[in-house]
């Protein structure tokens, strides 16, 4: 019986080896494993900056099952597909550290201005802002006027709905969140100025926990904004400190970026210390002329705490305006309450001399006047006509003084006002760029040229960060050497989150690869016509698949919600 089994066996191996030689042409066994290719992808004849800050090397790269398989001479290797890379820079993809795209994805998720740029993987949930947890009242409000704006619905409660939302959307870019404490204050607390009570307290670090469990891989603050601003640093300490010690990542937009720019250092850097966490300052940089020289000082506290044994970095984008809401501009106690309140005190004649008294005097502080201050967007269309303009220009083409066409643009687009402000100085940016503690970040969201994210002025941050990282301050000004500028876009922010399967060229990592001309990468967004993809980027990979190809989007949604849990 034995006999026969293995002679049927035999005869059955036989038939089939023999079909299968008709059909190949008589291949040997082992011309028939040949053809089975060693790697999805082999990268040839570029060379590698592994994200490490080391020199380049000429290597090749085989990716398979969407992470990197080998690194070498793989010149007698095959693949399904191979790219030519002569003459170009192999690197990991870009982690944008501190982005906006968060709800950007579900109006287009071909992500196509930062895809554009390198950009792998954003951070979103930043400035104290995350569109999780749902719940306090003006946030309500938020997901209604998305949903009658852009004809999307939000339907999410907490980050599992909106991190199972953006996976059933499809992404170009990997995503990882932040949770906002300026929007689990207004969960709980509301949106009065005044202090969490010990409940209350209680229940947001409930609601940190529950992020953190959900995916979450830190928590942020956004202390120039209601209601974040707010909190004092005792309950900043008490929320940050009940995270998982793998996931306490502080990262703040600071109390003060201009006349106590130190002093809001220092409250970051001892609430990190309390609350025993990683900190992470937000976009650092020194706004209005007469805060210019405190960028040396502002950087010297980062190198103390870090002697000190702190965990500190910090992020900022390669441009000297800014990007924020025109609300900003007013005082904080003009705006406590929530906006129904923020335009009472607008309309109230007996506090228009208080209110604008301050609010000139802050414009002049931070942006030098009025024609320091530009309008980028606003909801309605019929005031589509004062974006990309500056107040002052408007002021003297309406015939309007600027103050009062400030005070009435808010209250006619019901607060939607976004403005970009220059108040930063070449000098200082180059300064805090070249420090060996600081990421590059885009503080922006996606965009594109065409559907509704073409209908504003975005900062061009949004087109042009990573490419004007490198074309500007290495390879045109060489503040620091290209292997170390890439270390501030991939690695180091990689092992800032916590990140580790990216943001290094290393066998067993993600595939998440990007592919440039050293001598023609460069950004071509202006203030003035921002909506003008960078160049020199021909190929783009996320988790090993091609979204960018030859310079075009593949149109491919590979990219997936990583969750810290996971």
């Amino acid at each position: 019986m034995r006999n026969s089994i293995s002679r049927r066996r035999f005869l059955k191996q036989s038939a089939l080896f023999g079909v299968s030689s008709t059909f190949l042409g008589g291949l040997t066994f082992t011309s028939i494993r040949s053809v089975r290719p060693a790697f999805d992808l082999i990268i040839r004849n570029g060379a590698v900056i592994d994200g490490s800050g080391t020199m380049e090397n000429a290597l090749d790269v085989g990716i398979k099952d969407g992470k990197i398989a080998k690194i070498g001479d793989l010149q007698a290797m095959d693949a399904i597909a191979t790219i030519d890379a002569t003459g170009l820079k192999v690197v990991p993809g870009f982690i944008d550290i501190h982005s906006h795209t968060d709800v950007d994805l579900f109006l287009n998720p071909r992500a196509e201005s930062k895809i554009r740029q390198g950009v792998t993987t954003e951070v979103i949930g930043n400035d104290g802002s995350s569109w999780a947890p749902v719940g306090g009242p003006e946030i309500e409000e938020d997901l209604q006027r998305f949903k009658d704006y852009y004809g999307v619905e939000l339907s999410w409660r907490d980050f599992r709905g909106l991190f199972d939302a953006l996976e059933r959307n499809g992404t170009a870019v990997n995503l990882l969140s932040f949770v906002g404490l300026g929007t689990l204050r207004e969960l709980v607390v509301g949106l009065d100025d005044r202090r969490a009570t010990p409940d209350e307290i209680s229940s947001m670090q409930r609601e940190v926990i529950a992020a953190a469990e959900q995916g979450c891989w830190g928590a942020s603050t956004g202390l120039e904004y209601t209601p974040g601003s707010f909190a004092d640093r005792d309950e900043l300490v008490e929320l940050v400190r009940v995270l998982p010690e793998e996931q306490r990542v502080y990262a703040t937009h600071m109390r003060d970026e201009g006349d106590r720019l130190l002093e809001a250092i220092d409250e970051a850097i001892d609430v990190a210390r309390r609350a025993k966490a990683r900190l992470q300052i937000s976009h650092l940089k020194a706004q209005g002329k007469s805060n210019w020289d405190k960028v040396d000082e502002a950087l010297n506290r980062l190198d103390d705490a870090a002697g000190e044994g702190l965990d500190i970095h910090a992020d900022r984008y390669p441009y000297v305006a800014y990007n924020t809401g025109l609300s900003s501009l007013f005082p904080i106690w003009c705006r406590e309450g929530g906006r129904e309140r923020f335009f009472g005190r607008l309309r109230d004649s007996t506090l228009r001399r208080k209110i604008r008294s301050e609010v000139e005097a802050k414009v002049q502080s931070l942006a030098g006047g009025w024609d320091g201050v530009l309008i980028s967007f606003v909801l309605s269309d019929s005031n589509k006509v004062y974006q990309g303009k500056t107040v002052k220009q408007i002021s003297e083409e309406s015939d309007v003084d600027a103050f009062e066409f400030c005070r009435q643009i808010l209250i006619a687009e019901d607060g939607r006002v976004n403005m970009v402000g220059f108040g930063m100085d070449e000098e200082g940016t180059e300064k805090v760029l070249a420090h060996p503690r600081v990421m590059v970040s885009s503080d922006a969201g996606s965009s594109a040229t065409y559907g509704k994210l073409s209908q504003s002025r975005p900062h061009p941050r949004s087109y042009g960060t990573f490419p004007r990282a490198i074309a500007r301050f290495v390879r045109e000004k060489k503040l620091v050497t290209l292997p170390e500028m890439i270390r501030k876009m991939t690695l180091m922010p990689a092992e800032k989150i916590g990140l580790k399967d990216r943001g290094k060229i290393e066998v067993g990592r993600v595939a998440d690869i990007v592919i440039f001309d050293y001598n023609a990468i460069e950004d071509r967004a202006t203030f003035l016509d921002p909506h003008q993809y960078a160049v020199g980027i021909p190929h783009v990979m996320v988790n090993g698949v091609h979204v960018m190809k030859d310079g075009q989007h593949t149109g491919a949604l590979p990219g997936r919600v990583l969750r810290s849990q996971t």
